[in-house]
């Protein structure tokens, strides 16, 4: 049986979620004059990393997008372009769709806009309305459901992925949006992994930093901690043999009492076992999306 599974696998499930890699399609190119002066002379910045900034664009026209800065100047326009080809290919309902690009002085990447702003914003903002026990289980699951389609669903497999709560989006319904995808090296080449991982649903050394992040996302969606603020605390915490004696000291205040205890001990479980896991995890992220479904109740999303 597992073997007809395997060699279904991707039809039938993509057919399933709808989430195929799709034909390149016309993918426009923005006026970067138009995109500075949308971003204030880039100074509305949502979140920065190593790889550059992204930024909250207001167009004259009543449009809003999310610009992504790709800060590596050197590399080749070619590859530039590759990359907006590949990126415009991704269609998942948990990944922000490319809308275009812009090169300039800058090389900038145009994404949908996000209704709600990042999931960092909601846990940290104390004038934000606190996010329901419900919408954080759903913000877990549909991370977990679009690194399964990178990993599992694209020829080569795309590996090259941050999350964190300052680039994980949420649209009008709270679905969670990735939005630090990158498909390419350096070097213009694909970023892939060896097929000896992948025919192993990715579980090795590649994925090994991707089911880290994602365990620390997790810990920060029960908590309502930041990992970004360097929180060493919380996840020495995690790793204790014994966290459920100190587990209600740690659990998010903004969720009261509003929240399934066997739902938040499975999802705390989840995350140690990828805090844990270290380079080499012997789980794959398609077992902790079977995991999610066997053990944990996610309530469908509004469509």
């Amino acid at each position: 049986m597992d073997l007809v599974i395997r060699k279904f696998k991707l039809p039938l499930l993509a057919w399933l979620r709808r989430s195929r890699p799709g034909p390149v399609l016309f993918i426009k190119r923005f006026s970067y004059k138009d995109i500075k002066r949308a971003t204030d002379g880039f100074h509305w910045i949502i979140y920065s990393n190593s790889h550059g900034a992204t930024y909250k664009a207001k167009f004259g026209d009543g449009g809003v997008a999310l610009i992504k800065e790709i800060s590596d100047l050197n590399q080749e326009k070619e590859v530039f372009y590759k990359q907006v080809q590949l990126l415009g290919r991704l269609h998942h309902r948990h990944i922000l769709a490319l809308r275009g690009f812009s090169i300039g002085h800058k090389r900038l990447l145009v994404f949908d806009n996000i209704e709600n702003g990042s999931l960092k914003e909601h846990l940290n903002d104390p004038l934000r309305t606190p996010l329901s026990w419900r919408i954080r289980l759903q913000i877990a699951i549909g991370v977990v459901a679009a690194l399964e389609y990178l990993l599992l669903f694209n020829d080569p497999p795309i590996y090259h992925v941050s999350i964190n709560s300052s680039n994980i989006m949420l649209d009008e319904n709270f679905n969670a949006k990735l939005s630090d995808i990158s498909l390419l090296s350096s070097n213009g080449d694909y970023v892939m992994m060896p097929h000896t991982s992948c025919s192993k649903d990715c579980m090795g050394q590649e994925c090994g930093n991707i089911i880290y992040q994602l365990g620390v996302l997790f810990l920060e969606l029960v908590t309502g901690q930041s990992s970004e603020k360097g929180d060493a605390d919380l996840i020495q915490w995690i790793q204790q043999s014994r966290i459920r004696n100190s587990m209600d000291n740690m659990i998010d205040p903004d969720l009261g009492n509003s929240y399934d205890s066997r739902e938040l001990k499975s999802l705390l479980a989840v995350a140690k076992l990828c805090i844990g896991s270290g380079d080499k995890p012997t789980f794959s992220v398609l077992q902790i999306f079977r995991y999610f479904q066997k053990k944990v109740y996610i309530p469908q999303c509004p469509q």
